[in-house]
């Protein structure tokens, strides 16, 4: 047991070499052939605002895969309400949606309205005006965002979410690692642990309250739960050996984990309330990663239990357990979809290790990402989307991919690596 912990913290240190800088920024790396035209123009006094929302809108609609904006050079007019629309102009650029908009100052704020029109049918589709404190006017673009996202496509928009991530500085004895979170789209960044010792597996609370992680400050691995509003943190679990892969219950009661307290690392659910345990599993394997179910009915986890990595099913109900992955040889850190019909997970194939998604009433399992080594997947609660970390060059970013495919964006840091991610339920 000694020597696979070693071997996984050398194998960690070893992907590290350099602290991220706070915000994260986008590269579109693949777009889809099957998004929406849409336009997004230049907001009426935005220019005097710090933040430009109609570029946020933007970049937000463009990276989540489903739309195609068109860039504001070839934009022939800029207007700024309904009425002032040439629908004839828009559909000779094969727009299909327009969003318009007025910015101004509101007191020590700020005031944003925002429409929302059907190019093609010639009709307002959306309308809504907005107030945005000082230091919240990408919150406030972002859930304008959301709200254009979910009238055109009927799925729910999660540009207001957050994601979590793992940084590290230096090498060696020099290492240090930080637990930031942050906007969906990489800014706001928010520093929430500084250590010199690994932090791992972040897993947000059902509310976006808190986050569970590992961390090693102790010269061993413990699970620590972190309350993000007043920085208050309680350790959960610190037991000899491994304290790892924390993962929330749908009700935020329980917390499900791997430890190996009482021999080989296995699946245990603590009662967050009076830390009370339950062992899932009991085998001579290795069983890690567990993922809740949407319902909270089932256990997804990952085994070796058949020889390599495969991905099984515990059922709450029965106690029984089944094996859920069959192709190739290699399949970890399973993921549900927020509809419980399908998984995500990491896979191995002839093209390294790569993001997948399995349907889990056919069994049928296809490859979403391009890179070569992948790992960590967190899925968006819409579902449209996955985060992962993956390598770019010798560096660590951070990578997404739309739950069909067809596209992509990375989050790389001006400098270093990053690792980890974990994206946050709903917040409004």
């Amino acid at each position: 047991m000694k020597a696979l912990m070693t071997s996984w913290l050398t194998a960690m240190l070893l992907i590290f070499s350099t602290l991220a800088q706070a915000n994260l920024t986008i590269e579109i790396t693949r777009g889809s052939d099957r998004a929406t035209p849409v336009a997004v123009v230049p907001f009426a006094g935005g220019d005097d605002l710090p933040e430009d929302v109609a570029q946020v809108i933007h970049d937000n609609l463009e990276r989540s895969g489903y739309f195609d904006p068109l860039p504001r050079r070839q934009m022939l007019d800029r207007p700024s309400e309904s009425g002032e629309v040439r629908y004839g102009d828009w559909r000779g650029l094969d727009v299909r949606y327009l969003v318009v908009g007025r910015a101004s100052r509101n007191g020590n704020g700020y005031r944003l309205q925002y429409e929302l029109m059907d190019v093609s049918g010639e009709r307002r589709m959306l309308g809504e005006v907005v107030t945005s404190s000082e230091g919240e006017l990408r919150g406030a673009a972002h859930y304008i965002s959301d709200q254009i996202f979910e009238a055109v496509t009927g799925i729910r928009g999660a540009f207001a979410t957050r994601i979590a991530y793992v940084t590290a500085q230096g090498v060696g004895d020099d290492m240090q690692f930080a637990l930031f979170v942050a906007d969906a789209d990489g800014r706001n960044s928010q520093q929430v642990l500084s250590s010199r010792e690994p932090i791992l597996s972040p897993a947000w609370s059902p509310d976006g309250g808190k986050l569970a992680y590992v961390s090693f400050e102790t010269e061993r691995p413990a699970i620590y739960i972190q309350d993000l509003a007043t920085g208050q943190r309680a350790r959960a679990t610190s037991f000899e050996g491994i304290n790892g892969a924390p993962a929330w219950s749908p009700d935020g009661r329980r917390l499900a984990m791997s430890l190996s307290k009482d021999g080989q690392p296995e699946i245990y659910v603590m009662d967050i309330g009076s830390r009370d345990f339950q062992r899932l599993t009991n085998n001579s394997s290795i069983d890690t990663e567990p993922s809740w179910s949407p319902d909270g009915r089932s256990l997804l986890f990952t085994s070796d239990r058949s020889g390599g990595p495969q991905l099984y099913r515990h059922d709450f109900g029965s106690g029984q357990q089944e094996r859920l992955t069959f192709t190739g040889n290699y399949n970890a850190r399973g993921r549900f979809a927020p509809d419980g019909e399908s998984i995500f997970l990491i896979h191995r194939s002839n093209n390294g290790y790569q993001v997948a998604r399995q349907d889990l009433d056919s069994g049928r399992l296809v490859v979403l990402s391009e890179s070569r080594w992948d790992e960590s997947p967190s899925v968006a609660p819409n579902g449209t989307m996955v985060i992962f970390a993956t390598q770019q060059g010798n560096s660590g970013v951070l990578g997404a991919v739309t739950a069909d495919g067809r596209a992509s964006f990375r989050l790389p840091s001006a400098q270093g690596d990053v690792r980890e991610p974990a994206w946050s339920p709903f917040l409004n």
